[in-house]
């Protein structure tokens, strides 16, 4: 407790106390009982403490506010300090309170005070002899070795954590840090996780850049800044590159697999990475008006990109941007490149006869992924009961003291979790199983309209259908070289090949190979190679 009154024949002191964690402050390691310890020998000394100052922090972290506080009113800097009131003393428990490292030390010792470490019975000022100073030194020493020590467990500690998959630091946005059984971990926060999830969703589509998503999310009312105020652009980047989202997390330059609840997919999260590179690679400037084309198009004299500009305030241009000197390539009219556009999607569209022929084959196929799917599951399952059969085995031996119970805990944990990988990629197969043959027919349905739907809508509109079926074309000499997405790649050389081949054989019927060739090993990634623009 700090004495008010003023008694002119006391000397004035502050006090300086300091734990080096918020730890021992909880379990009431040293504040209340450094201070008390203090207010006692400054009442049996004749001391008046006209301050007290209290640090609680880390040994790691860089500087302490009382202790800089401190220093000020001493110097004479601090503000509302009455005129006539030099203060000369400190009183602190001991060393290793008063220093974290030698700067600390240089700072005191330039204020030319005199210091009372009350645990060690000493007290230190310009008068003191030079053993003292010097044994003082030692002390200052052992000091830092010891922060230094702890700070180098601490590390070791928290490397050990991140080896049994527990992130050791504070949880990320989208995280919270939990403590059970006096183990800390984290989980997904039930406030911010479903927004952090919804972040990765809306990038994945492609329609965003990293502003206009920040943007977005703002005035839909997201509330990830705890402020209020926008997520600013590059938090946005810094989630999207942070790998703690999908269940691995780096420590110390290593990867490490969590045992924390992922709150996307890996295949999300690699997804957004892809998004980020494409992006990465074009212009990002906030333009004034929304081209429809502008983003999907590359020269193909010089790899640039091509801008659009208005004319006259009613015609639009696309040209190339000249970033890498002159280019060649003309400027041409947005409604030439908006029909030439429209030609590769009416590429996709197939005649009467060979649509009955990609449905039957797509039926053939789908009766051989049936199989495949089928036996892929009753191979899982198979692997499931296995696993079942052990940790049934292990508990038994562990009842009977056959095993050490940690290692039972450790072995349970993880064929667990193989258990759950099991299962979702059961219900992988057994879903890829259902949709397979439905989705083809939707895919065929929607190529065969993609000219009619393309036509009718206006530039934005044509902007996504475009989007949907291509990614990055090339506009050279004035002509546009498409570049289909899966699977309307295939769909476009199939309508061509059956072209080809009704000029060749006079309209007779033929066999199109690229539809019905050999049968991949893998017929799951076949599956997924016609259906991956889903």
């Amino acid at each position: 407790m700090i004495n008010n009154q003023q008694t002119p024949s006391l000397q004035k002191a502050v006090l300086y106390a300091r734990v080096s964690s918020k730890e021992q402050e909880k379990e009431g390691f040293s504040i209340p009982a450094q201070l008390k310890l203090l207010n006692k020998y400054a009442a049996d000394n004749r001391l008046q403490v006209v301050h007290e100052y209290v640090d609680v922090e880390t040994a790691k972290k860089s500087g302490r506010t009382d202790f800089t506080n401190m220093v000020k009113f001493l110097r004479g800097e601090a503000q509302g300090k009455p005129l006539g009131t030099s203060c000369h003393i400190i009183l602190v428990e001991k060393t290793d309170r008063l220093y974290r490292n030698l700067k600390d030390w240089v700072i005191i010792d330039e204020l030319n005070l005199e210091i009372h470490f009350v645990k060690e019975n000493v007290v230190l000022s310009r008068e003191s002899r030079s053993s003292e100073k010097f044994m003082h030194g030692i002390k200052v020493l052992m000091a830092k070795n010891y922060i230094d020590n702890l700070s180098e467990e601490t590390r070791k500690g928290m490397i050990e954590k991140a080896e049994q998959g527990i992130f050791p630091s504070c949880a990320p946005m989208g995280y919270i840090n939990v403590e059970c059984d006096g183990k800390r971990f984290i989980q997904p926060d039930p406030a911010i996780a479903p927004e952090i999830r919804k972040l990765f969703e809306l990038y994945a589509t492609g329609n965003y850049s990293l502003l206009e998503l920040s943007r977005k999310i703002f005035a839909e009312g997201f509330t990830i800044c705890k402020n209020g105020k926008k997520i600013p652009k590059s938090v946005v980047h810094r989630i999207f590159n942070n790998s703690i989202y999908y269940g691995e997390f780096s420590w110390a330059g290593k990867m490490y697999r969590g045992t924390h609840e992922p709150i996307i997919s890996k295949e999300l999260y690699e997804r957004v990475q892809n998004i980020m590179d494409e992006k990465g690679n074009r212009r990002t400037r906030v333009q004034k008006y929304n081209w429809a084309f502008q983003g999907l198009l590359t020269c193909g004299h010089c790899g640039c990109a091509l801008s659009a500009e208005i004319k006259k305030q009613r015609y639009v241009y696309y040209h190339c941007t000249g970033n890498k000197g002159k280019c060649p390539e003309k400027w041409v009219r947005e409604e030439v490149v908006a029909k030439q556009f429209g030609q590769i999607i009416d590429a996709l569209k197939m005649d009467s006869g060979v649509l009955d022929w990609v449905v039957a084959a797509l039926r053939e196929s789908h009766q051989d992924e049936k199989r495949y799917h089928d036996e892929r599951v009753a191979a899982l399952q198979d692997n499931y009961k296995k696993l079942q059969h052990r940790l049934d085995a292990m508990y038994v031996d562990k009842l009977d003291g056959r095993i050490d119970p940690n290692f039972h805990d450790q072995k349970n944990a993880e064929w667990k979790q193989e258990q759950d990988a099991v299962l979702k990629k059961i219900e992988s197969h057994q879903g890829a199983n259902r949709t397979y043959f439905d989705e083809g027919l939707k895919l065929l349905e929607l190529a065969q309209r993609a000219v009619f739907l393309y036509e009718k809508q206006d530039m934005q509109e044509k902007r996504r259908i475009i989007n949907f079926v291509c990614s990055n074309s090339i506009w050279k000499d004035g002509r546009l070289y498409p570049n289909y997405r899966q699977p309307f790649d295939m769909l476009a050389e199939t309508s061509k090949s059956w072209a080809q081949i009704k000029t060749v054989s006079g309209g007779k019927k033929a066999k199109i190979e690229n539809w019905l060739g050999d049968r991949d090993s893998n017929p799951n990634k076949q599956s997924q190679s016609l259906l991956s623009c889903r």
